[in-house]
């Protein structure tokens, strides 16, 4: 009887930038969703290689008060959360949005998590998607 083992099998990164798919590579380092975040926010001082890590060390890069950090959490949950279903359509329907389509629903999803948990937060869309960080310095 021959058994499949997905374990055995070398899983290329569904972005096409070549490198083997690890949860690190995905998240982390890939050229495409790496710096998915960065690019929006400007997080380039996170060097957080392993995910919890670099889970910490983003939540606590804008400093200040718990509220902020929480901001943060949410954005970094919201991004794993975008890049892990395009991830899937890529993989299972092979379907692919353009990175700037997967950026605007980390944008969406962050915005209406925050919305839904901070409803007496006065915050626009507009002023999230332009500039996240200059929205956390007034909570």
């Amino acid at each position: 009887m021959f058994v499949f083992d997905f374990r055995d099998k070398v899983h290329h990164c569904v972005s096409g930038c070549g490198e083997v798919e690890s949860a690190q590579h995905l998240f982390l380092s890939c050229s495409t969703f790496g710096s998915l975040v960065s690019s929006w926010i400007g997080s380039s001082m996170v060097t957080a290689q392993i995910l919890p890590d670099h889970f910490i060390q983003f939540t606590c890069s804008a400093g200040g008060s718990r509220a902020r950090r929480s901001f943060m959490q949410l954005i970094w949950l919201a991004c794993v959360w975008v890049v892990w279903t395009e991830r899937n359509h890529r993989l299972f329907r092979g379907s692919a949005n353009s990175l700037l389509h997967t950026l605007d629903k980390t944008k969406t999803f962050s915005y209406r998590w925050l919305k839904a948990n901070s409803s007496t937060l006065a915050l626009n869309c507009h002023s999230w998607w332009s500039n996240p960080m200059l929205c956390l310095s007034f909570v």
